[in-house]
């Protein structure tokens, strides 16, 4: 995997929505659709402000493992193997670590 600071990685951004959307519109587009559709959808028209930290978050962890394709890959890796795993233990085994690595990211600072 690419180490996280690697020059071809580019950085975690600010932790505001502008920045969040900057930094994916800059460095990894192809999410671009789909965070703005997210936003319209959950947050645009909101009158509670309760959904943006999940929202972020979401986002956040998105963009941490999109703007690091070695990451990337080696994510969807391990979700096709458990996928194709024979057993329940297995597949079981391939998705915590997929998500071990995805909690790992939340706590990903701007700049890192």
């Amino acid at each position: 995997m690419e180490p996280i600071g690697s020059p071809r990685v580019p950085p975690m951004p600010e932790r505001t929505p502008k920045a969040l959307r900057a930094a994916i519109s800059q460095h990894t587009p192809d999410l671009l659709p789909d965070f703005d559709a997210h936003w319209k959808k959950y947050i645009a028209d909101a009158y509670d402000l309760a959904p943006v930290p999940a929202f972020m978050m979401r986002w956040w962890v998105e963009f941490a493992i999109a703007r690091n394709p070695e990451l990337d890959a080696h994510l969807h890796d391990l979700e096709t193997r458990a996928g194709a795993a024979t057993t329940n233990a297995e597949a079981q085994e391939l998705l915590e670590e997929a998500a071990r690595i995805r909690h790992a990211l939340r706590s990903l600072e701007p700049g890192e």
